[in-house]
């Protein structure tokens, strides 16, 4: 490769934010990398993202400990991504809950995006030698489905496809607080690399319907206030639409990848290049988009391989 992923030179260790959103719910954040949420019910904790290592995830369960000591008996998993779901094993042995797309995605492609997704983030990656494995849920659910943490109520859904086709978020109802994943972000690139342009934006509109009064987004800041959360669900949307759109334009005159990436650099660059993990992202938004404006609905499995070639292709 004539240079590397930007997410290969990222080995700086970001710094940990642990922000309540709502009586007994938290945020963890790190300067864009991933997030997760803390839920704390009458007498247990349900965590939403377990992380990509059990290293990270012990970084999680240290916070919630400052908090609680109520015991960890449920864990969502929002998708089937890599560096949110392979910390699971550090939890113990909680009710692992993923809805029923996002389970068939990690049986169809769990490995290569771990083998992906360990390459482009070292960082992250940090003491992979104590994953044992991919992360299957115990529970799975179709569009649906209802968890009492004794007398806290929480839904967790599937709202549309977007981020992946498998996306669930997590609402609880007493404090109107939702859990996103990577359907919302807040100063953060989206990444689209699996993603589904068309729908994303009906998704985003499912989420709005709800009024929530705080989100905890998949990376960046915890959103308080409905003022905060709008402008982060309309600003994830001017970001998934500025980045299909000019790449949609070269798909429809026959262009080149090549001349897709530099058109949406064109329009993207001057609004978001300071977003965290933006320049991680483009390469592999822009390959998902070309892909899409082309009639291809079901993403292709990025592997180790692809992504290499993916790049060079973009370099040259």
């Amino acid at each position: 490769m004539s240079k590397k992923f930007a997410s290969q030179g990222d080995m700086t260790e970001k710094e940990i934010s642990f922000v309540e959103v709502g009586e007994g719910l938290w945020a963890f954040t790190a300067e864009g990398d991933p997030n997760s949420g803390v839920i704390i019910g009458d007498e247990s904790v349900m965590i939403v993202e377990a992380q990509a290592t059990p290293r990270l995830a012990h970084k999680v369960i240290e916070k919630v400990r400052s908090v609680t000591d109520k015991p960890i008996s449920h864990l969502v998993l929002t998708h089937y991504h890599a560096v949110r779901v392979l910390g699971a094993s550090a939890y113990g042995a909680p009710e692992i809950i993923m809805s029923d797309a996002a389970r068939s995605m990690v049986v169809e492609r769990g490995q290569e995006d771990w083998d992906s997704e360990f390459q482009r983030f070292p960082r992250l990656f940090e003491g992979h030698e104590s994953i044992p494995g991919l992360t299957y849920p115990t529970t799975t659910f179709s569009e649906s489905m209802t968890v009492y943490l004794g007398k806290r109520r929480v839904d967790i859904m599937h709202l549309g496809r977007a981020h992946t086709a498998g996306d669930a978020v997590v609402h609880v109802p007493d404090q109107n607080v939702m859990f996103t994943g990577d359907i919302v972000e807040y100063h953060s690139a989206c990444y689209c690399g699996d993603g589904h342009f068309a729908d994303w934006g009906n998704t985003l509109d499912n989420i709005a319907w709800f009024d929530v009064d705080a989100i905890a987004p998949g990376r960046g800041d915890a959103l308080i206030g409905k003022e905060m959360v709008n402008a982060a669900i309309e600003n994830t949307r001017d970001f998934v639409e500025s980045t299909y759109r000019p790449v949609a334009r070269v798909a429809a005159r026959g262009g080149s990848l090549k001349e897709a990436w530099d058109a949406c650099r064109a329009e993207c660059d001057p609004k978001f290049a300071d977003y965290a993990i933006y320049e991680h992202c483009l390469p592999f938004n822009v390959a998902r988009a070309y892909d899409e404006a082309r009639g291809m609905d079901h993403p292709r499995i990025w592997t180790d391989k692809r992504d290499i070639e993916m790049w060079e292709q973009l370099q040259s």
